[in-house]
């Protein structure tokens, strides 16, 4: 039986109660949770710290422009096919010549059509119960993709190509399968229905002290309340692409590598900025809201 136990995230995770709680559906009613947010805001993280957590097996699909259910679900390769054919006819003829000494086909037999489909991460994931799949920014992927999808997400099973072999996993055995989306494109009706929804808003400061200091115990509360009034800031002067989540963890990475007095010229000068703001754009921007950031100290603008 899958794991459906609550889960409340990990030394290294902070999962608020919203989110533990669609999570905690999804796995018990066997449906995949679907999360929407944007970049930065941990979607991806969740089913990576709770598979790490529970030392169980996962399985990741990444999708993309070119994504189709052939990659996600299984393959079967009709080149190796054909190959071995040829040289199961080259081996009968060397046998008619007396030849000894056959030309291998690594094992496989071509009476066994399994031998020649390739399974995805879709197909390893649903026949271990207790792993984790998670598909990774379906946003990115053609629409086509998560419409193909509606037959297996409904039904509970794949059906592997060639060989017609069906993988397919109980209510009560469905892996843990985690859907992100950015929202770069709108996702079908269809689709949506048939996950669980939960929508990541973004942390307000408090929670961020909290995240901050999951991945970043040791830092002093001085150096993260000033590096958090700088990272607000910059999030509410209407940039192009707000720095996010991650990229405020990047930076207190750098920054902690100083003494706590280097560390607040450092934050207060903005040095590093390059970890926190991603198009030129945004960076002329800061520069000229905020003046040369090697003459000025942030920390005293509004």
């Amino acid at each position: 039986m899958a794991e459906t136990t609550f889960w409340e995230g990990s030394d290294q995770y902070l999962c608020d109660k919203e989110l533990a709680q669609a999570f905690h559906i999804s796995r018990t009613l066997g449906m995949p949770l679907l999360i929407e947010g944007e970049p930065g805001t941990g979607k991806t993280e969740l089913p990576l710290q709770y598979a790490a957590s529970q030392k169980t097996e996962m399985f990741v699909y990444p999708a993309g422009s070119k994504s189709n259910v052939e990659q996600f679900v299984a393959k079967f390769d009709h080149v190796k096919y054909l190959r071995d054919s040829q040289i199961e006819i080259l081996n009968s003829q060397r046998n008619q010549k007396g030849l000894k000494t056959k030309l291998s086909t690594g094992g496989r037999d071509t009476e066994n059509l399994s031998d020649y489909v390739f399974m995805g991460p879709a197909a390893k994931a649903f026949s271990k119960p207790n792993s984790v799949l998670l598909i990774d920014e379906i946003d990115k992927a053609p629409r086509e993709f998560p419409n193909d999808l509606l037959y297996a997400l409904s039904h509970r099973k794949f059906i592997l190509p060639e060989s017609g072999k069906v993988i397919e996993a109980s209510e009560k055995d469905m892996p843990a399968i985690v859907i992100t989306s950015n929202r770069e494109q709108e996702l079908p009706t269809a689709f949506k229905g048939r996950c669980i929804y939960h929508y990541i808003q973004f942390p307000d400061a408090e929670k961020m002290r909290m995240i901050v200091s999951k991945h970043h115990p040791n830092v002093s509360n001085k150096i993260v309340d000033t590096s958090l009034d700088i990272f607000y800031q910059l999030r509410n002067i209407g940039l192009e692409r707000s720095p996010t989540t991650r990229e405020l963890l990047n930076w207190l990475r750098f920054i902690k590598t100083f003494t706590t007095q280097e560390a607040l010229h450092k934050i207060n000068a903005l040095d590093g900025l390059g970890t926190l703001i991603k198009t030129q754009a945004d960076l002329e921007r800061v520069q000229r809201q905020f003046g040369n950031a090697s003459e000025q100290s942030f920390g005293t603008l509004n």
